[in-house]
């Protein structure tokens, strides 16, 4: 695993994408700071770039660099949640602006994966993920489910294919600033 997380981290490093297992489904990451790469998956994945996607993080500090504010409920819903949670969270800054949604919030999920985690310790920085599919098609369980054209359209395809992985998207939950609790997905 370890020359797998060195890989990624120098595609990325150089603003490649990457095909990569997350904690819940195969995803398509970048920097998170590179506005370049960011574009260069919403491309791939034919998306508008007014849908937009998360970020992985590996902790407090990285969440803190990306939020001034973070609602105390948002800690308490990471420290209940049994399952991996996706927290759209309100005004973020230190990403590229293509990654902010147009009500200027951006979901994030704290990750403790081992390959994930580790490529973020590296990275020192937010990692892009989004589903491992065109954008409107079903979303792909396993690796075999991706389709040819996410394959031959990343950077890097990390060798990690027979890693157990959840299979199924995390739970959505949108928190304001002015402590509105909203579930999009569960």
């Amino acid at each position: 695993m370890n020359q797998e997380i060195i890989n990624a981290f120098e595609v990325i490093k150089n603003g490649g994408i990457i095909l990569y297992p997350t904690d819940t489904v195969w995803g398509i990451g970048c920097d998170a700071t590179n506005p370049e790469a960011v574009a260069k998956i919403y491309q791939l994945k034919q998306r508008t770039e007014s849908k937009s996607m998360i970020c992985l993080m590996n902790g407090e500090k990285m969440m803190y660099n990306v939020f001034k504010e973070i609602p105390e409920v948002a800690w308490q819903i990471l420290d209940l949640s049994e399952k991996p949670t996706t927290l759209i969270l309100d005004n973020p800054r230190n990403v590229a602006p293509n990654l902010i949604s147009e009500d200027k919030s951006l979901g994030i999920r704290l990750v403790k994966e081992p390959f994930c985690f580790k490529l973020l310790e590296r990275m020192k920085k937010p990692l892009v993920s989004t589903s491992a599919n065109i954008s409107g098609q079903p979303t792909p369980s396993s690796f075999k489910e991706i389709s040819p054209e996410i394959i031959k359209g990343v950077d890097y395809v990390v060798n990690l294919q027979h890693e157990k992985i959840a299979g199924k998207p995390s739970t959505i939950i949108k928190l304001t600033n002015d402590s509105q609790v909203k579930i999009i997905r569960k």
